[in-house]
């Protein structure tokens, strides 16, 4: 499997900032204290950190580690390379797999759906190493694909030495590029995200008891649905949570808490619980732009229309503290004049977002649509017409 998933400009906003960034002299909401080693939240729809700690620290993967295995075996899946109902045979390797299992052994051949789930409810390493060989062809050329993606994805902090998070040497991560490795499973994948909110599986032959999903906040709060827990003594209880919400005149918004190297099972939930709820209430949403809605529409020049409609194909949506809203401003920042040809979804400036005298956030605008280039009298009347000006 070679066909790697490149980063996407518009997730990157997170990717080199930290909150005082976004709220430099504003009136920053102060997170609450967490009992963790390193911990992020990140407002997914907006596109900005809310709150972080150290977030650039090498700390180890544990079971979060899965969470790259699965977007490799999403990939697989939507290249047709493998399926859902496809057996994958059980190694004598994955059988004997130390720590979490799904209860697996060489006698059985399990489908691709029931690996899936024993990888992300039951947290199995059975079941990922099995993924993993029947993907990759073997775990080793599996590893290198997990790294291949990651640097394609921009994680600059992260190095896999194998698919299922067991301590090892060398194999760690960040809590930035585990936003950017979640962010863009939810992204990418939308159509596999069922499997992380599931509460509860096993697979027939197995323990029931061994059934329920180690992320206990989609026990406790309904708006949890996903995404993975890890712990190894390395790496202390971790989990990757994240809630959709509904608020007027925004629609869903959505949530993305990182809890690394808490103490217990318990505290990871609580410490997560408390950061989602804290993001929802401590900063409000505002929608600047409708999907598709043009930003602005600027004249073109040498072209067969004469304005062009630019902006995004999804909403452009904000995080700001509670109760500025109306403190934002807006300015668009392109280039002058605009020359035809342009192609639907071409980058054409940004739209620079200001709160107060502070900016808060950049985003990049797209055509819309796109504009053919001129005959040659067309070309060569605008050419006249743009000496002039």
């Amino acid at each position: 499997m070679k066909r790697i998933l490149p980063a996407l400009r518009s997730l990157a906003l997170f990717a080199a900032v930290a909150p005082a960034a976004f709220f430099a002299h504003a009136q920053a909401p102060q997170p609450p204290e967490i009992a963790a080693r390193t911990y992020m939240l990140v407002d997914v729809t907006a596109n900005q950190v809310l709150a972080a700690k150290d977030i650039d620290a090498p700390v180890e993967q544990a079971s979060l580690t899965k969470l790259m295995t699965g977007y490799l075996v999403f990939d697989a899946l939507r290249a047709k390379k493998v399926t859902l109902e496809q057996k994958l045979p059980v190694s004598v390797r994955a059988w004997k797999m130390p720590g979490s299992r799904m209860f697996i052994d060489p006698k059985m051949q399990v489908p691709v759906d029931d690996l899936l789930k024993g990888m992300i409810v039951q947290s199995g390493n059975d079941a990922t190493m099995a993924l993993a060989e029947g993907v990759g062809g073997t775990v080793e050329n599996f590893v290198k694909l997990m790294n291949d993606q990651a640097q394609a994805l921009g994680m600059k902090g992260t190095a896999y030495k194998n698919p299922e998070g067991l301590t090892e040497p060398g194999h760690t991560t960040t809590a930035r590029d585990l936003a950017t490795l979640a962010t863009r499973l939810m992204k990418d994948f939308p159509e596999y995200m069922h499997y992380y909110a599931t509460k509860q599986y096993s697979y027939p032959g197995t323990p029931a008891s061994n059934g329920n999903n180690r992320n206990s906040l989609l026990f406790r709060d309904p708006t949890v649905d996903g995404l993975k827990t890890g712990h190894t003594a390395a790496a202390g209880y971790c989990l990757v949570a994240t809630s959709k919400r509904d608020f007027p005149n925004v629609g869903q918004r959505r949530l993305l808490s990182i809890v690394l190297g808490a103490a217990s099972e318990n505290a990871r939930a609580n410490e997560s619980q408390k950061l989602l709820n804290w993001g929802y209430t401590a900063f409000d949403a505002v929608k600047l732009f409708d999907a598709g809605q043009p930003v602005a529409t600027p004249a073109v020049w040498k072209g067969k229309e004469s304005t062009i409609k630019i902006g995004r194909t999804e909403s452009i949506v904000v995080a700001v503290p509670s109760g500025s809203a109306g403190k934002v401003t807006t300015q668009i920042v392109r280039q002058d004049p605009l020359v035809a040809p342009f192609t639907k979804g071409q980058a054409i400036g940004s739209l620079k977002v200001v709160l107060g005298d502070q900016p808060l956030v950049e985003v990049p605008l797209v055509a819309l649509d796109g504009v053919e280039q001129a005959g040659i009298l067309g070309r060569a009347w605008d050419a006249i017409r743009l000496w002039i000006k």
